[in-house]
Parts: structure tokens; sequence; C-alpha cells
């Protein structure tokens, strides 16, 4: 092996790609801190509990060793939002907090957002409320973000991963059978989830059949009314995109729908978004609620947010 080769899935920024990634940090900060997010410099190695919480796709992806110095486990942090959580269950009591970061991680292996092992993670998250403004003031800050990196065009996809979780509440799956389901939404595999109903009762199957197939403009938000007119978290939750819809058409945002929508880390409870770009074959940032995140921590938080990768975009063009 020769000794200036860097590892699979990591790589670097030098010379011109390093002062524009950097031209545009300091941009997309100024952004953050005029808007009154708070900068936060999370470590980059905490103890591995504070890491992970619920996340069975966080824990895959983060790097653990034994400190020598105490014993413990720890762990290089892989996704920034548990540790924000950790900082907000510290500080913040009841009031509305908000934090923004640009923040190296490094993962395992690259998973279904990230092109590499070690992106850098630039977000934005507000912790305090469950109004849909929240999340109405994350999808725009998402999007002035990308208008800093000079990427225009932008698709807005919404979804609400409460409308699944309505209907596997319904059901009496074990664990290991929810965490199918969930993969098989997760990848859109219709195929898959035929065979998943043919291997398995539901008492929905009609309904996670139809879910699947739920995307297109505000009209499937009507349609979904109806159909899970019977589960009033799903009706719930389809109404908090309709208000999510009224108030981005009101500032001229065009969105569309997609409500089988699961993002890659569990602790989504709620509306989840993605902004897309014909030139990119993946989503290029993604977001949503999470609320209940502080609990690990001891305080349990309303919280919405969004991230990209600052590295993978910055370079992009």
């Amino acid at each position: 092996m020769n000794t200036w080769q860097l590892p699979e899935g990591i790589d670097e920024l030098t010379g011109d790609q390093a002062m524009k990634f950097e031209l545009l940090r300091r941009s997309l900060i100024d952004l953050y801190t005029d808007k009154g997010f708070n900068l936060v410099v999370p470590p980059m190695v905490e103890h591995v509990d504070s890491l992970l919480l619920t996340s069975d796709s966080v824990n895959e992806k983060t790097f653990k060793f034994l400190d020598p110095a105490s014993g413990k486990m720890l762990g290089v942090h892989a996704d920034i939002t548990p540790q924000i959580a950790r900082i907000d269950a510290r500080r913040a009591g009841n009031k509305i907090e908000k934090y923004c970061y640009i923040n190296a991680i490094l993962q395992t292996r690259a998973d279904d957002f990230y092109d590499s092992r070690s992106p850098i993670q630039a977000g934005a998250e507000l912790y305090g409320t469950t109004d849909t403004s929240a999340d109405v003031e994350v999808i725009e800050l998402m999007l002035e973000s990308l208008n800093i990196l000079a990427i225009d065009s932008i698709v807005v996809s919404l979804g609400n991963v409460a409308i699944f979780d309505a209907l596997i509440a319904d059901e009496t799956l074990n664990a290991s059978q929810s965490a199918e389901l969930r993969h098989i939404f997760a990848h859109r595999s219709t195929p898959d989830l035929s065979v998943f109903m043919a291997n398995n009762t539901l008492n929905n199957a009609s309904l996670f059949s139809a879910l699947m197939q739920l995307e297109g403009d505000t009209s499937v938000l009507s349609q979904a009314l109806e159909l899970f007119k019977d589960f009033p978290l799903a009706q719930a939750a389809i109404k908090d995109l309709q208000e999510i819809d009224q108030a981005l058409q009101a500032k001229g945002i065009q969105a569309s729908y997609d409500l089988a929508e699961l993002q890659s880390y569990e602790y989504h409870t709620g509306v989840v978004f993605s902004a897309y770009n014909e030139n990119y074959s993946k989503a290029l940032a993604q977001g949503g609620r999470y609320n209940g995140i502080g609990e690990s921590f001891g305080q349990s938080r309303a919280a919405t947010g969004f991230s990209f990768d600052l590295k993978f975009l910055s370079q992009s063009k």
C-alpha cells in the first residue's frame, strides 16, 4: 500500500477547492447567525451512549473505540443531531432555542445520503416548539442555504413518518418485522412490499400498499385524509402537512408530497422534507421533525432541522 493513499471513502480539499469551501462556510454561518441560530462546535468524540440515542442506523455508522484514559467506550460522531440534543438538554429549559453547525463527521460506511464516509455536515436545528411554523422556518433556511451554494431549480418534497407509524401501531408485528417493513418503505420497493405482505399477516395491508403510491401534488393530501380517516394520528400528520403547504405557498414555494418517505435515521417522528435538483441523483439536503429526541438526556424536547454535505456541494459546480 502506498503511504500517500487515503482510506476508501475518505477525501480531502486542497488549494482552490479548500478556498471555495471556506468562503461558502463563512457565508452560511453569517446566514444562520443573522437568522438567530447560535453556532455550536460539538466535539468529534463522545461517550457512545450520547451519540447513538435510539437509532440503529447511527449505531451502525459510528466508529467506536475503548478510551485508554477512562476505560470507557467512545465514538466518533457520525451525525451531529444527537449532540445538539445533548447541548440543548443541558442549557435550554423550556425556551425556544436555535442552533447551527458545520462539522466534519465520520461514518463506517457511506449511506444513501452522503457520498463519502467523511462528509462535512452543515445544518440548523430549532428546539422547543411543535408549531408547524418552525418546520416552515427551517425549510426556508434550507432553501436559502442552497441558494448561497448557487443551486437553483430546487424541488422540495415533504412527507410525514407519523402516517407510517400510525399504521405500524395498529399491527402485531415484532421488532424485526417492523424494521424490515420500515426498510422496505425507506427504499420504496413495491416488489419487496408484496413479498412481505405474502409472508406476514397485516391488518392494514391495503393501506400500506396505498401509502406506497401516495406521491404527487397537494391533491394527495386530500386523498390521504380519506384513506386514513380511521387513524387519528395519521389524520393529524396530514393536517400538519396541509398547514405547512399553505405557509409555503404564501411564500411562493411550491412543494411536492411523498407520504411514504422515511428518513434514514429512525429518530424522525413527524414531518420530513428533502430538496432535489434534476442534475443530482439524490437529495441535496434533508431534514424533518424529531420530537422527544432529548429524552435520553432528561429533557424531552420538540425539534426540527435539516442538514447537507457542504464538502460535496461546495465542489459540485
